[in-house]
């Protein structure tokens, strides 16, 4: 019997070595996600509760939707994607860059008019503004660069369709994201910018002049999905954290606004 224990002992050393280290290693890798700039400040406050409940590290990387699109599909380590819109998930999902089967619609968000804190008066965004006016002399529009970005683009159909882009195409600040557009007003580089309302309330130097209508531009809608290299377990997990309570209220009370209900999940 002694002799069988001896021979036991090893073997179950061993195997509690290995096991050990397999649970260590998956405790250790992190989840990695690329979220579009907008999200920063909603998304670090999910990411560090999601930790917390599950002891499960984040790392994420911000930036413009199409920079984190184009970095997937150059083999860049991302786990989950996050959108900032439709098209740049779309542009990963037809280049099968992402598990269509765990892409789901998260949040909304409104596109608004801000200056700096000290502006004066609201503006009534309307067919017929003086945009030019309200621009000052030699004054720029900060907006995420159109031929790339999400709020951007959106930025610009709403400019189309109030007949104002032709004379504010020139005068435009363009900025690399939606976070540096809001940062070139806060600072008071340029008078007026066309931000996420979301990134306005991260920013205490700025002040909403008006929302521009959801009528304006298409539906901002933020998807999230998990990267088809990905073979972390936790991946699918987060995505169903984001549509619980405890995010949705998060991202609403930084300034989200909630899907329409057609649009839970996709």
């Amino acid at each position: 019997m002694l002799s069988i224990i001896r021979h036991m002992v090893p073997a179950l050393a061993l195997c509690l070595t290995l096991c050990s280290g397999q649970t260590g290693h998956a405790a250790e890798e992190p989840l990695r996600i690329f979220a579009a700039a907008s999200l920063k400040n909603a998304l670090d406050a999910i990411a560090s509760d999601f930790t917390r409940k599950t002891g499960q590290q984040i790392v994420i990387s911000y930036g413009a939707t199409s920079a984190l699109a184009r970095q997937i599909e150059n083999g860049a380590p991302a786990d989950v994607f996050f959108s900032a819109d439709e098209d740049w998930m779309n542009y990963a999902a037809q280049r099968k860059l992402l598990k269509t089967e765990t892409r789901r619609d998260v949040i909304g968000n409104a596109l608004v008019l801000i200056g700096p804190a000290v502006s004066p008066n609201a503006v009534a965004i309307a067919p017929g503004l003086d945009w030019l006016a309200l621009l000052g002399r030699g004054g720029r529009l900060a907006v995420a660069d159109p031929r790339a970005v999400p709020a951007g683009k959106y930025a610009q159909a709403a400019l189309e369709k109030l007949g104002a882009w032709a004379a504010l195409e020139p005068r435009l600040a363009r900025a690399e994201n939606v976070r540096l557009a809001l940062q070139l007003v806060a600072r008071g580089e340029a008078p007026l910018g066309i931000v996420y309302a979301s990134d306005h309330h991260a920013e205490p130097r700025t002040q909403v002049l008006a929302t521009f209508s959801p009528a304006l531009h298409p539906p901002i809608v933020y998807p999230a999905a998990v990267t088809v290299r990905s073979r972390h377990a936790s991946a699918g997990h987060l995505i169903a954290a984001l549509l619980e309570p405890t995010a949705q209220v998060i991202f609403l009370s930084n300034g989200f606004v909630p899907l329409p209900p057609r649009r839970n999940g996709s």
